[in-house]
């Protein structure tokens, strides 16, 4: 998969070596992965969740939201699994996650 964003990555783990790891892990097996569908997600991360979130203008639009490092963070994004592109959108904590002010950015 061609994953896009990667910036998201790189800033969140800066300043925390455990968290660099669990990113840069989370992205070599999702660069190497070929997925078509969340089903295929979850066979590389069984704990991936599709979460269904309505737009203004009544559209629905699918984020795919992965645990990082434990339970510790989300990582927020866009699949496009018929073009094999992964849009990363944000890495939140646990708590940060919980709030749901991040759909309103998906």
């Amino acid at each position: 998969m061609l994953v896009a964003n990667v910036a998201v990555l790189a800033k969140a783990g800066r300043k925390d070596t455990p968290l660099r790891n669990a990113l840069a892990d989370w992205l070599e097996k999702a660069e190497a992965a070929d997925w078509k569908s969340i089903h295929d997600a979850r066979r590389t991360f069984p704990s991936a969740d599709g979460v269904a979130i309505r737009r203004k203008g009544g559209t629905t639009i699918v984020a795919t939201v992965f645990n990082i490092k434990g339970n510790a963070y989300r990582l927020i994004s866009v699949i496009d699994y018929a073009g094999g592109q992964i849009i990363l959108r944000e890495l939140l904590t646990h708590e940060e996650y919980d709030l749901d002010a991040w759909k309103g950015r998906v």
